[in-house]
């Protein structure tokens, strides 16, 4: 239907970005291809240490997922999207696809190993998360292609990891996000992974913030080095949710919380997360 329609065409998953966008009239596609009567595309699957979303897996269901709950960064993405109501309709692969600069979904599966498959006529492909995010709301898929699967692998013992945004209110966008994973061997951190959401085009690698980290004991000094560097890489712009400077300095403070989660949930100690409302 894609490549008989062209570009006056839109797919339609859970809805929660593109109908938002039609309403404003930011978005006035001639078609929509609807995807929610095709069946066996909505599962979460644990297959040979990589955890597999269909594409229309609901928000809702991966936060009630048990196989997510082994990777507590994925559960913190599901659950504190939006409302219950967005969370019921809207999907991973919808997410990914829109590619919006204020999402959750990107900035959580930047910090581990993911891969988007996508499928269209000429077959399938997998690419990898950073190369499938291009820019705002520009992915790698072509016109006649859709997200098939997304498939995470899940990190290592001793890993923890932490999502954090803030927000004014729960239907709303994050003004500022923060996502850590750290694989630890006692106090001593073997590797790291922080990305910002909300302050830049696409999520941010803060690769200076994670090499603060590595090979370091997680010191109240290493994880200050760290939030200054989070907070250096930020490029984000002023707006009505805040200043410049003013999103720089939340960033560095969610990375900071966010690394201490994640610290414990490496540990082993069960920590429950919540976004932060102003």
């Amino acid at each position: 239907m894609l490549a008989q329609l062209g570009d006056d065409a839109k797919l339609l998953a859970g809805g929660q970005s593109l109908i938002p966008l039609m309403k404003l009239r930011f978005a006035n596609p001639s078609h929509l291809v609807d995807l929610n009567f095709i069946s066996g595309t909505a599962y979460i699957k644990e297959d040979a240490g990589t955890v597999r979303f269909g594409a229309m897996t609901r928000h809702a269901e991966i936060e009630a997922s048990a196989a997510v709950a082994r990777v507590p960064i994925l559960h913190d993405c599901a659950a504190g999207i939006a409302d219950v109501q967005v969370r019921n309709r809207g999907t991973i692969g919808g997410s990914l696809a829109e590619a919006d600069p204020s999402g959750d979904w990107a900035t959580v599966l930047f910090t581990l190993s993911a891969k988007v498959v996508c499928l269209g006529a000429n077959g399938e492909r997998t690419v990898s998360l950073p190369d499938f995010i291009m820019d705002a709301y520009t992915t790698a898929l072509a016109q006649d292609e859709l997200v098939s699967e997304v498939a995470v692998k899940i990190p290592p013992q001793g890993s923890g990891g932490a999502y954090l945004a803030f927000k004014r209110s729960a239907p709303v966008y994050p003004t500022a996000s923060a996502a850590v994973q750290l694989t630890m061997d006692g106090d001593v951190c073997n590797d790291a992974a922080i990305a910002l959401g909300c302050v830049g085009l696409i999520p941010i690698r803060a690769d200076e913030a994670e090499a603060a980290l590595r090979g370091q004991a997680l010191t109240e000094k290493t994880i200050a080095s760290a939030m200054e560097a989070a907070r250096a890489v930020a490029d984000p712009q002023s707006d009505m949710r805040g200043s410049a400077d003013y999103k720089r300095t939340l960033v560095g403070a969610l990375v900071k919380r966010a690394i201490e989660i994640g610290i414990r949930r490496a540990h082993g100690e069960q920590v429950e997360v919540g976004h932060i409302y102003a």
